[in-house]
């Protein structure tokens, strides 16, 4: 799929001096930015008739400036679930090899385009059915674009660079078989431009800053919002990589580092290092959505389902339980949607039964588990225990239903969201007991005006006793006051909420 996107993307890259990343130095991050360039294209049952299916594309979208702030200036957020008119990244980068520091940024993002089906006499139509029983149906699709460019910090150090992120207009004409009729794409021009500029903050520290901006004009006033994302960078993310240079993680960073982390200024977007953990930080992804640092596509995943908040087994047995009727509306909609369906049909057995799911973190079964940890491959393991009566003990308070806590979640390996819940006060409402023999508590916070909705669905946050700090009844003289919340990283998705549940 990476081999496909640079042919139909445009590039836009200084010459190479030898100061630049290694050309392959993106190529881990394939899979994952490629989830995010397609997150929502097409949902599930992938049909044009599809209600959510006419309600598209709701991240990273860049609009011209004065269409989107028609009615007032739009508010920074730390995703890109708001539509916006730029998209700002800042990080860290330490210096290594400061003789060959360069950065390379790659700007991806999709163009719309609109398929429109004429009859003969190119009159349009909504729909046409040609004589060998195919349906064609008149459809926005979109092109994935890229562009990118390399350029020596020194260079950026002096006063930064800007390159031309756009992608040309076009019209492409398919004639259908036997004068049927014929099928017009057309594109208008995206007009777009990214700065990237640095500062020295020491000897061995520089601040990055990419900002990417739609510079088109706006459409006539009143222009609805279909009509706009024909002007729109649509999906739009950021890729940068680095020789002599390694990455900061704005997650977790150093306890020297904390405060410049905090001083970046991500706006509508939200970077993450990229590569294995533990790898070093050569290569960093800002994305529209809130991802853990390292994310990873399960190697189980056979392909791209459009939907990464969900699970692939789930939407592969929805997608075989559609009609023969559905399937041809779902083919005739959008050629991705013929391409899931084809990989569905034909998926071998072997392939759908490792789409049941992978447990990685257990950890290899001891001949007699400590006295400590129940042995839940044993029949009658779990018997007296209860999640609402059941304690654990955290700094020797015994922890339970109706306990009062305070949320620490630890600095390393905590989900992106519990970040933002750092400092926040809550009430335990259960002790679940996990089947590799941990413990997590389930909570409530005190300020969620949802909270007692949330007890009755079941919906908790939760986190390991580790994470956890007791405190006495509210209002109690033992309870300690509230310190100042952590920072939220520098500038969207719980659990299965993230455009990468195909991401582990």
């Amino acid at each position: 799929m990476a081999e496909a996107l640079a042919e139909g993307g445009t590039k836009s890259a200084a010459p190479r001096s030898g100061t630049g990343p290694s050309p392959g130095v993106f190529e881990q991050l394939g899979a994952v930015a490629d989830a995010v360039l397609y997150e929502g294209y097409l949902l599930y049952p992938y049909r044009r008739s599809s209600t959510k299916n006419r309600v598209r594309w709701q991240f990273g979208v860049l609009f011209p400036r004065d269409w989107v702030e028609a009615d007032g200036p739009v508010a920074p957020g730390v995703s890109g679930s708001a539509d916006s008119w730029y998209q700002q990244t800042e990080c860290l980068l330490r210096l290594r090899q400061p003789d060959i520091a360069g950065v390379r940024v790659r700007v991806r993002y999709l163009q719309m385009q609109r398929k429109q089906v004429q009859e003969a006499g190119h009159r349009p139509v909504e729909s046409l059915r040609t004589d060998d029983g195919t349906v064609h149906l008149t459809f926005d699709e979109a092109l994935p674009r890229e562009c990118e460019a390399e350029v020596p910090l020194d260079e950026l150090l002096r006063g930064g660079h800007t390159f031309v992120v756009g992608a040309a207009a076009g019209e492409d004409v398919e004639a259908l078989p036997e004068g049927a009729g014929r099928v017009v794409r057309t594109r208008e021009e995206i007009r777009a431009e990214t700065t990237v500029t640095a500062e020295q903050l020491s000897d061995d520290l520089c601040r990055i800053r990419v900002r990417t901006t739609n510079t088109a004009p706006a459409p006539p006033p009143r222009t609805t919002r279909d009509e706009a994302l024909r002007r729109a960078l649509i999906a739009t993310h950021t890729l940068i990589g680095g020789d002599g240079v390694e990455f900061v993680s704005l997650i977790d960073p150093p306890t020297d580092l904390e405060a410049a982390v905090r001083a970046c200024r991500n706006e509508f977007t939200f970077p993450v290092l990229g590569g294995e953990a533990g790898d070093v930080g050569h290569v960093l992804l800002s994305a529209p959505i809130i991802l853990p640092d390292h994310p990873q596509v399960a190697p189980e995943s056979p392909g791209d389902l459009h939907d990464a908040a969900e699970i692939d087994e789930i939407l592969t047995l929805r997608t075989m339980l559609l009609t023969d009727e559905e399937k041809r509306e779902a083919r005739a909609t959008d050629p991705r949607a013929a391409a899931i369906l084809d990989r569905v049909d034909t998926m071998p057995q072997e392939v759908f039964e490792r789409l049941h799911g992978a447990v990685r973190s257990l950890t290899p079964i001891a001949p007699t588990p400590p006295a400590d940890r129940p042995a839940w491959w044993q029949e009658g393991a779990d018997d007296g225990l209860s999640p609402t009566s059941d304690t654990v003990l955290v700094d020797g308070v015994p922890l339970g239903g109706g306990s009062r806590v305070r949320l620490r979640p630890r600095r390393r390996g905590a989900d992106a969201q519990d970040m933002f819940l750092a400092g926040r006060t809550a009430e335990v409402a259960a002790v679940f007991h996990d089947v590799d023999g941990s413990v997590h508590l389930a909570v409530t916070l005190d300020d969620d005006p949802a909270a007692e909705l949330n007890n009755w669905y079941g919906r908790f946050h939760y986190f390991r006793p580790d994470e956890l700090e007791p405190l006495g009844p509210a209002g109690s003289p033992d309870e300690p006051s509230a310190p100042a919340p952590a920072a939220a990283p520098a500038r969207h998705t719980t659990d299965s909420e993230t455009p990468a549940a195909e991401a582990e």
